[in-house]
């Protein structure tokens, strides 16, 4: 009893397309959950709010970097000024801005010294959040990665693909040369 080659070359093709299928479709269920989870803010919930009193430092316009912006999973953007001093002059705090990175810069077109003190506070993210942020962001880098080799993956299956076929047709071709079908 003969066996068709056809279902085997036609098995062939189907497992290859439902296994490229099944791993866009995986990782776009996995893009959606991790997304998901990171976007319905479930992680905040230990934040904690660090005030620092009476920092030195200087109010100008080429600005003064807050010692808490190189402090461990700090929230960007989560500086607040509290007040401002001149020596001993209180200011407003509307004199100053803080930048998302805790760079203070001189808001208005009076000149401040070197001797301003600087009240602020800023927020500290849990290590759980900060894992979920690093692992949001890894997974995005990693599917960059490995999408810039597909045409390689897709051009080597189609050469193997492309070999499969043409093996099929030589044994073909040779079994209606045995059978005695010549000119």
């Amino acid at each position: 009893m003969l066996r068709s080659k056809k279902g085997q070359t036609a098995g062939l093709i189907t497992t290859l397309v439902f296994g490229i299928a099944t791993l866009i479709v995986g990782i776009i269920i996995a893009f959606v959950v991790v997304n998901t989870l990171n976007d319905a803010d479930l992680l905040q919930e230990g934040r904690v709010s660090v005030p620092v009193t009476n920092e030195s430092g200087y109010i100008n316009a080429t600005g003064y970097t807050l010692s808490g912006a190189s402090a461990d999973r700090v929230l960007s953007g989560s500086f607040v000024i509290t007040a401002l001093y001149n020596g001993s002059d209180s200011l407003l705090v509307g004199n100053a801005s803080v930048s998302d990175a805790g760079v203070v810069t001189n808001a208005s077109t009076v000149t401040y010294g070197t001797n301003a003190t600087i009240s602020y506070t800023y927020t500290v993210q849990t290590e759980t959040e900060v894992s979920a942020d690093n692992l949001n962001g890894n997974f995005t880098e990693s599917v960059d990665n490995v999408s810039s080799k597909i045409p390689t993956v897709l051009l080597i299956t189609a050469i193997v693909l492309i070999l499969g076929v043409l093996v099929l047709l030589v044994a073909a071709w040779r079994g209606m040369n045995y059978g005695g079908g010549g000119l």
